[in-house]
């Protein structure tokens, strides 16, 4: 256990990309490490593919769920324009973990507005420590693109004080039996990018 500093973690996405279960094994992981977690999570528009948002908090004693803004010591992103939107939460010495994916909004679809195309420019300017790879892509590697959030997630662990056997007990805690084992790879492969 560490001090008594507070880490603040912050996911984002849109809604079904599983930003609230890479918040829920991360708050186990920290839970089971001997820290005490407050978490938040706000949904919007989520189950049609709107804005989500979800607060995780550790330390030896914390107060409050909600991430202040400019303190999170990690942004775990699966969307990019998310990334982006939310940028603001991460701590100028931030880590931030940002998925190359870009889900279309209906406004850009619909021709009313328009999709940046300078997006890894933007989260190069954004975020001086950043991580950015497509999940996604990693994900459908072992068979399942369901599994870029664990992806994700593992890219995002390397940069938190938690020990590897919290976050293999929380993600198996945490998913169904029968995908324990490729949540597992997916955690893993993401530990291993750079």
């Amino acid at each position: 256990m560490s001090t008594g500093k507070t880490t603040g973690v912050v996911f984002v996405g849109v809604g079904g990309q599983g930003i609230l279960l890479a918040s829920t094994i991360t708050a186990k992981a920290a839970m089971l490490a001997g820290f005490e977690v407050k978490t938040n999570e706000v949904h919007g528009m989520a189950q049609r593919g709107g804005s989500v948002i979800a607060h995780v908090r550790y330390g030896a004693e914390v107060f409050s769920p909600t991430v202040p803004e400019g303190t999170a010591d990690a942004l775990g992103a699966l969307e990019e324009i998310e990334a982006l939107r939310y940028a603001h939460y991460a701590a100028p010495e931030g880590l931030a973990v940002v998925s190359a994916t870009a889900v279309i909004p209906v406004t850009v679809s619909s021709g009313s507005a328009t999709y940046p195309e300078d997006v890894a420019e933007r989260l190069r300017r954004a975020f001086p420590r950043l991580v950015y790879f497509d999940a996604g892509e990693r994900a459908v590697e072992l068979g399942n693109i369901r599994a870029a959030n664990i992806v994700l997630l593992g890219a995002l662990s390397r940069g938190l004080d938690l020990p590897r056997e919290a976050w293999e007990a929380a993600i198996a805690a945490s998913v169904k039996e029968k995908q324990r084992d490729l949540n597992l790879r997916a955690f893993e492969m993401g530990r291993n990018i750079r």
